[in-house]
């Protein structure tokens, strides 16, 4: 209740603030003379950092001071938003909810698409990333590639190739697209290789390579002047990734993802477009410990995911009011198998399911309004209503530590939000609040013997756990000059039913490195709060400065620290750029982790900072574009591992790298 009053004080007083000011500067008589009209708008960023113009979709989502990430190797990182894991928040591709099929949380979504062919990603905090469904910790949109038609005939491309020298990484990656008046067709291909990396130490970290392949294609077609329909598929494989933090490694994953959309636009009346989409994905991920021959006893741990869905979503405007609404609906069985076997495998001597043959459903309605008060202010009001349905189908499984627990259960999952923005001379405010509810997870609720290397327990779901329900108060000043801007940003999340696992009194381990059993229950309550400070400054016309600083902080009902909390943390960077060549240079490090979980298998990790340089030129050849680029990452070789590295496994040493990259 306090946190509520606090929120609606502060959305109030922000509100209250800029109202005097914009009555203050109103004289409805008079004639004003502008001296200066600026437009501004907000570009979508490329699919590209500072240090480097060829990175995974892991490396692009960590430059963002929202996102941190879980690391089990130097593949499939697990993104953390608002320091809250994937189960909290909603991870879609074009909006299409893919779900992973590996219940260790080895193949987030973000693994199975490359940089390539994505066009940007978009990051949600809290509840105003619930357009896709429900969440607590809010919203990451994969934005696919979408070449527009064009009025003439019109063939774009790109090609970059690489090697990164520490882990001997090569790297190519491809796309082509055509467009004229009617007709768009577009693809893409990647594949990248890399073996073990070494670290600060000199050391080689076994079991850290990685191949992965990624295709994809597009078709569109103009049906009317005012109406399209595309088609677009994605196939992503990787095989032979080694996780060092984990006892296993994966042997195989595939996903085919796949959508058929179709647009229709509106020159008049309320409803500006409209937009359908049915999707279809299907996912198979292969953990087993076969390369790990020091295993006394084999484990495999195979899953499936397939997922069927549709949206639909109208966009409204007229006059200073603009809206969304959508309807999402989902359909999904994942499947987890765990088998056990000595060194023969044929001997199989313990088969479970892991997920019990689970299926969710799901279907809701989101609404986003954005109402422009005056031209400095606006407010956004939105909310959803959702369905969420689970059915296990080998309930036996469950039942043996939650007799009598339901077979199907159904949920209703409410949530709102609202946001006032204004601008107040050089200053830039905005505060909110938000209220949701999320369903547990699939492993939360129905899990069976899910090791966690972490802590060392096997854990498992609980179906009569109760919805999340999270209270959220949000606030952002942002200070803009010709040369120097600052943005402050921060939110906090009160949550009850807080899901989390605690020691069960009953059952035995079944892993043979297991110490013990965690059952998932729900705490009353837990908070977590986080700050981010962000800033920019142009030093000289041809030299640019860029810093954040962020700051979280999370406990539980009792006071004790919550897991994977980021420590202060903080990275500055300087740019130069003169004609074509350009070149930067970065710090970036955490200090001591202080406020650990020694419950959950964490330890106190020591500060770090980390160097890094790049340097890049551009020049033609032909009628094509041709970038070249050099740079180091960890220059000083440091030794380091962070409070997100499963195990402390550590990190990289020192890695060169270089880059070329054409496009027509």
């Amino acid at each position: 209740m306090k946190m509520k009053i606090t929120g609606i004080s502060l959305l109030l007083f922000v509100s209250w603030t800029c109202t005097q000011a914009q009555v203050q500067s109103v004289d409805k008589d008079s004639t004003r003379h502008i001296e200066e009209v600026r437009v501004e708008g907000m570009a979508k960023r490329k699919m590209e950092t500072a240090m480097k113009m060829s990175v995974s979709v892991d490396e692009f989502l960590a430059s963002s001071e929202n996102i941190s990430f879980i690391k089990r190797g130097a593949y499939a990182w697990e993104p953390l938003l608002n320091n809250m894991g994937t189960e909290r928040s909603n991870l879609t591709i074009d909006g299409m909810h893919i779900f992973g099929a590996c219940t260790d949380k080895m193949d987030p979504i973000t693994s199975y698409v490359e940089s390539n062919n994505l066009s940007t990603i978009d990051i949600s905090s809290g509840q105003s990333g619930n357009m896709h469904g429900a969440t607590v910790a809010g919203g990451i949109d994969l934005k696919r590639k979408n070449t527009p038609f064009q009025t003439r005939k019109m063939w774009t491309g790109a090609y970059q190739t690489g090697f990164e020298a520490n882990n001997k990484q090569f790297f190519n990656l491809g796309n082509v697209a055509y467009a004229d008046q009617r007709f768009v067709a577009e693809g893409s291909f990647s594949v990248r290789k890399a073996g073990n990396y070494v670290d600060g130490s000199g050391q080689e970290v076994r079991h850290s390579q990685y191949n992965k392949f990624n295709s994809s294609i597009g078709l569109a077609y103009k049906t009317s002047d005012l109406s399209s329909l595309r088609v677009d598929a994605i196939f992503d494989r990787a095989k032979d990734v080694g996780f060092p933090a984990l006892p296993m490694d994966l042997w195989l994953s595939r996903a085919l993802i796949t959508s058929a959309t179709y647009k229709q636009l509106f020159e008049q009346g309320l409803v500006k477009a409209w937009e359908s989409k049915i999707y279809y994905n299907a996912i198979e991920h292969y953990m087993d410990d076969t390369t790990r021959p020091e295993n006394l006893v084999h484990m495999d741990m195979p899953g499936w995911s397939t997922t069927y869905g549709l949206l639909s979503k109208l966009t409204l405007s007229r006059g200073r009011y603009s809206s969304e609404i959508q309807l999402n609906a989902y359909d999904n069985l994942s499947i987890a198998e765990m088998r056990m076997y000595p060194q023969d495998r044929s001997n199989r001597t313990m088969f479970a399911y892991s997920w019990p043959w689970v299926t969710t459903r799901y279907g809701g309605l989101s609404m986003n309004n954005t109402w422009d008060i005056t031209e400095k202010s606006q407010i956004h009001l939105g909310g959803s209503l959702g369905l969420n349905y689970n059915h296990a189908k080998y309930v036996e499984f469950n039942w043996i530590f939650h007799p009598g627990a339901p077979q199907e259960k159904t949920r209703i999952l409410p949530s709102a939000y609202a946001r006032y923005e204004c601008q107040l001379a050089d200053f830039q405010l905005a505060a909110g609040v938000g209220y949701g509810h999320r369903a547990p997870s699939v492993s939360e609720g129905y899990g069976y013997y899910i090791y966690n290397s972490f802590d060392r327990y096997d854990y498992i779901g609980n179906p009569n756990l109760s919805n999340e329900v999270s209270y959220e108060a949000n606030a952002r000043i942002r200070y803009k000059k010709d040369k120097f801007n600052l943005d402050l940003q921060a939110n906090y999340f009160h949550i009850e039913h807080y899901i989390i696992g605690r020691i069960l009194g009953m059952g035995s381990p079944m892993n043979y490195q297991s110490v013990g059993v965690k059952g998932y229950t729900s705490l009353d309550y837990a908070r977590l709060f986080n700050l981010a400070l962000k800033g920019n400054y142009h030093i000289l016309e041809n030299l640019h400065w860029t810093g954040v600083l962020t700051y979280a902080r999370a406990q539980d009902d009792n006071g004790g620290n919550l897991p994977f909390i980021r420590p202060l943390s903080y990275q500055t960077s300087l740019h130069y750029g003169q004609g074509r060549f350009g070149a930067q240079t970065s710090l970036n490090g955490d200090f001591v982790h202080a406020d650990y979980s020694p419950e959950f298998g964490e330890d106190q990790t020591p500060a770090y900072n980390i160097w890094n340089v790049s340097s890049d030129y551009t020049f033609p050849i032909g009628r094509c574009k041709a970038m070249l680029q050099v740079g180091a990452e960890n220059i000083f070789d440091a030794y380091y591992s962070t409070y997100a590295d499963w195990g402390n496994i550590p990190r990289m040493g020192r890695n060169l790298f270089t880059s070329l990259k054409l496009s027509f």
